[in-house]
């Protein structure tokens, strides 16, 4: 692969990652769900409703 390849795939790689959150934070606020994620290295609870996109 030479670098144009590699910067096009990591491009989708990344619009990818960023479509499947978008999803998955549009999927909890719609059921008011939590999300559990790590905030400085602890696991947390943070409501979806509470974060924006």
């Amino acid at each position: 692969m030479n670098k144009e390849n590699v910067k096009d795939l990591r491009a989708k790689i990344l619009q990818g990652l960023e479509l499947a959150y978008s999803r998955l934070l549009s999927s909890k606020q719609k059921e008011d769900e939590d999300l559990v994620i790590s905030r400085n290295g602890k696991v947390v609870k943070v409501k979806a409703r509470d974060l924006s996109k």
